[in-house]
């Protein structure tokens, strides 16, 4: 019969007769209805009292669906009346909303009243949880009013799942490992395949988001999930999604074990990922993947340790890495990039060592380079190429001698510029500029026995100028 208890279980069987609808039924009903009944919301909270978990999942998924932005075209594009269709999202997601805060209170409140305590549906609060994600920020989809209603469904959200974070809701509590990302990645799954991501304009800033609050050791198991999303992201011709996958990539690396990266060449993969990027001319994306790479390159490296292979070997990913960067150095005029390229460039040359001597001609060249022409008032570029000339020195002292009258007329250039140029630099970066050539100096004077001092003699006691006089008296005082 129509009024079996079964029917609040599972679908009604084919062979139902046309009678009156399941408890199930006229609950998802009610749910559509959201929009265009306005008594829709109150019949909805009737329905919730007698509804099974597994109805609610479907009512969850049945509310998610309503309220998700319009679809895309399969490359991106956006259909025709973008924005009549935004502006009915925004309104569906406000009812949306409240149906949501709705159907979480009567969880709460359930939960309260059972003993033993009976665990909320995941499927409900994942759902709940990507639709205050999709409508939390501004977007072209949202208002001021979805973005407050979607606000308090995720504050709704984690009262009744009993967490004080979304990085507790996500991860679970410490030493619990029933946090909620699987279920979220579990539902975003179908929405970010290959042909799929790019319609649904939600889907890479909920996995984006998510994924960001999730670190070690809890990000590991779900590591088949996030890994292809992210190097989807990241490979689109979009600049804003390539910069917002290597980013994935990069929270990835930093909370994924190193030996779990290494398995299945993963890690080989992703660094294929990241060097193509090298090649592009966009300076967010190149700041942000050489940043990347200084983590992801070590564990690289431990990797073709195992293999029998190291940083020694010409082939090596730092090496790579290094000759492409210096070449792009060399030839690069644009200050943003010059910027980007001359703050990384201390890093390689630290973890490379007494290595750095395979690329000293061409490292020579762009050091001399970039000393010569000033980036504008910070003079970002010049600091960070003074810090790579002393962090060279400190390596690869036994090839400085030869290169002393070259390396000391650029610092002597460097002073003088800095000194007597009245441009728009502010004192204190004027000030780092002098201290840091002086400290240049300083380094090439010990690693060439006492030369520079030679050198430097006359122009000390010559010198009128005060502060180049300060830095020569640093030089010399120096042991």
């Amino acid at each position: 019969m129509a009024g079996t208890g079964t029917s609040t279980t599972r679908s009604p069987s084919p062979e139902r007769g046309p009678g009156a609808p399941s408890a199930e039924q006229a609950l998802l009903r009610a749910g559509q209805e959201l929009c265009e009944r306005p008594g829709a919301l109150r019949e909805l909270g009737a329905l919730l009292e007698a509804a099974d978990p597994a109805a609610l999942a479907r009512l969850a998924a049945a509310l998610g669906g309503l309220a998700a932005p319009p679809r895309r075209e399969q490359d991106g594009a956006e259909p025709p009346g973008r924005d009549t269709a935004l502006a009915a999202v925004a309104e569906r997601a406000e009812r949306v909303g409240a149906a949501f805060l709705l159907l979480l209170q009567k969880l709460e409140d359930a939960r309260s009243q059972e003993s033993p305590v009976k665990p909320i549906p995941k499927r409900v609060l994942g759902h709940a949880f990507i639709f205050a994600v999709t409508h939390k920020e501004e977007r072209p989809w949202t208002t001021a009013r979805s973005r407050a209603v979607a606000q308090e469904v995720l504050e709704r959200l984690l009262r009744t799942a009993g967490c004080a974070s979304v990085q507790e809701f996500l991860q679970g509590k410490e030493g619990d490992e029933d946090g909620r990302f699987g279920e979220v990645m579990g539902i975003l799954k179908q929405e970010l395949t290959k042909d799929t991501w790019k319609r649904n304009p939600a889907s890479k800033d909920v996995f984006s988001w998510s994924l960001l609050r999730v670190s070690r050791p809890w990000l590991c198991p779900h590591l088949e999930r996030v890994l292809p999303p992210a190097l989807l992201l990241s490979d689109d011709f979009q600049e804003e999604n390539k910069v917002l996958g290597v980013r994935c990539l990069h929270h990835i690396v930093l909370n994924v074990p190193g030996a779990d990266l290494c398995q299945l060449n993963r890690a080989q993969v992703v660094f294929h990922a990241l060097y193509n990027h090298l090649y592009s001319r966009e300076a967010p994306l190149i700041q942000a993947v050489l940043l990347c790479l200084l983590d992801l390159l070590p564990v690289l490296e431990r990797c073709q340790r195992r293999q029998g292979q190291g940083r020694a070997s010409s082939s090596s990913p730092w090496h790579q890495v290094l000759q492409l960067l210096l070449a792009h150095m060399e030839a690069e005029h644009r200050l943003a990039l010059r910027r980007v390229y001359a703050g990384a460039l201390p890093a390689f040359v630290t973890r490379l060592g007494i290595l750095i001597v395979r690329h000293l001609k061409r490292l020579e060249r762009v050091i001399l380079g970039y000393l010569e022409v000033s980036d504008g008032p910070g003079e970002e570029a010049r600091l960070a190429i003074l810090q790579t000339l002393q962090c060279t020195i400190e390596h690869a002292w036994p090839r400085m001698p030869c290169r002393l009258p070259v390396l000391l007329k650029a610092l002597l250039r460097l002073l003088w510029d800095v000194h007597s140029e009245r441009g728009p630099t502010p004192e204190p970066v004027r000030a780092a500029l002098l201290q840091e050539g002086t400290q240049c100096l300083i380094l090439l004077d010990r690693c060439c026995q006492g030369q520079v001092k030679v050198l430097l003699a006359g122009l000390h006691s010559c010198c009128e100028e005060n502060r180049l006089q300060e830095c020569f008296r640093k030089v010399q005082e120096s042991s």
